[in-house]
């Protein structure tokens, strides 16, 4: 008679950026051999994860509100289900996670979750929650397990943590600790498990990506661009790309491997925050706005078709208007493809949080101004590329019967009307509509492509 125990049924809730998508993708790896298979109901979970983010304004106040749903569920199973928050919430606000909701098993920061089986072994031994915001001594994803489930044709691929950066408004150092690169030893085998399980495109992300200095395994350290010109000889990978990037750790070489590496797309999302030099000395960015005009500038005489993403915070502590139409000069000038855009808010435990702050409606009106123009840019842009024929990788079915959809080289979605399923493929496609979001386009044969 077989004792084998039934599985246990995970649930992981993933806030914020690209590298928390791909954290929370390790933690289920992590727990799969624990027995740990993933259910999308919260209610038939065994164990439920919260892997938070800290960047926002109100993120402790969305993860209370989250846990408070999870409460009622924990307690209509009589207690037994497991709850843990993970992430930069976790790393920051442990103990006050611990003291308003007791009923929370685990708060494990983001440099620690490589530790959750014995964690979770101390949470069922003993009562009260288990605390672990350390920042380890050794890399965490030299305790990761190989066995990775695959993400798809487009997957994330964590090459670096943490920031020394310390701008005046961003909680990063204090929540992922020190700048950290991962061995190019390590990244390598991980990017090839990746591919043969079907991956066509690697986003290699960090917190200042561009900052890459792992050791190689020649002894020396490798740069971004050196690691990425290996990662493109493998075997099955078509596309690169990498995020999120610092203007002052764009580096020459950096810059023409746009030119020379041709598996590394024309897009970058190079975050600038401001136009006004003021600010970006008051936020502690340590560039100026003619530097990043200058990189942008460079990049387009390399790569004409190089298209542009970046981050805009309105609204710093001491921002006027002349600082703001700084802004939106460098914006009108650059043109953006895509951009995120945010009203100041302090951080606790950030320089500027103490500062005198810029009124709420002041900071509303700016930002509504600035998002007006990134729209009609974006627009613009998506707009420009009607009539291209241009290649797409196809990375599923579309929304509707008979669609199959892509990512463009600017990673704008494709949609394709297409009976067959092309996923895995670059194919060329004729673009002939956009809309606000997304394009529309024709498949072209292989005998078009040739005449």
């Amino acid at each position: 008679m077989s004792t084998q125990r039934p599985p246990r049924k995970l649930h992981v809730v993933t806030h914020g950026c690209q590298m928390n998508v791909y954290d929370s993708a390790r933690m289920t790896d992590l727990l799969r051999p624990l027995g740990y298979e993933s259910v999308d109901a919260p209610e038939a979970a065994d164990m439920l994860i919260l892997n938070t983010c800290h960047i926002r304004e109100r993120a402790e106040e969305k993860v209370f509100s989250q846990l408070g749903r999870w409460r009622v569920m924990k307690e209509a199973k009589d207690g037994e289900m497991m709850i843990a928050v993970t992430g930069c919430v976790a790393q920051a606000e442990g103990e006050v996670l611990a003291k308003r909701a007791p009923f929370v098993d685990l708060v494990v920061g983001p440099q620690a979750y490589h530790r959750l089986p014995e964690l979770i072994a101390q949470a069922h031994r003993k009562t009260g929650t288990v605390i672990d915001t350390d920042f380890p001594v050794e890399q965490k994803f030299d305790f990761l397990p190989d066995d990775a489930a695959p993400q798809g044709v487009v997957s994330f691929l964590s090459i670096q943590e943490g920031c020394d950066k310390f701008c005046s408004f961003c909680v990063v150092p204090y929540t992922r600790g020190a700048e950290a690169s991962r061995p190019v030893v390590s990244v390598i085998a991980e990017a090839k498990r990746m591919v043969a399980k079907g991956a066509k495109e690697l986003a290699l992300l960090g917190q200042n990506v561009n900052a890459y200095h792992g050791e190689g395994p020649d002894g020396k350290i490798w740069s971004l661009t050196r690691l990425m010109q290996t990662l493109s000889e493998i075997e099955g990978l078509e596309r690169i790309r990498y995020t999120t990037s610092h203007p002052n750790d764009m580096a020459d070489e950096l810059i023409l491997a746009h030119r020379d590496n041709a598996k590394l797309m024309p897009f970058l999302h190079l975050p600038v925050q401001s136009g006004s030099d003021k600010i970006l000395r008051a936020m502690n960015r340590k560039h100026k706005a003619d530097e990043f005009r200058r990189i942008v500038a460079k990049l387009k005489e390399i790569r004409p078709d190089m298209a542009f993403s970046s981050d805009f915070i309105v609204g710093h502590p001491g921002e006027t208007d002349a600082d703001f139409e700084a802004t939106m000069a460098l914006i009108r000038e650059t043109g953006f493809a895509l951009a995120y855009s945010f009203t100041y808010s302090p951080r606790p435990g950030t320089p500027a949080a103490g500062l005198p702050q810029v009124e709420t409606a002041v900071k509303d009106a700016r930002l509504q101004e600035l998002q007006a123009l990134l729209r009609r840019q974006q627009d613009e842009f998506n707009a420009a590329t009607v009539g291209l024929e241009t290649p797409v990788l196809f990375t599923g079915k579309g929304r509707y019967p008979g669609q199959i959809a892509g990512r463009s080289l600017w990673l704008q979605p494709v949609v394709v009307e297409h009976g067959q399923d092309l996923t895995g493929q670059v194919r060329m496609v004729k673009i002939h509509h956009a809309n606000p979001n997304s394009l529309l386009g024709t498949l072209l044969e292989q005998e078009t492509i040739a005449a």
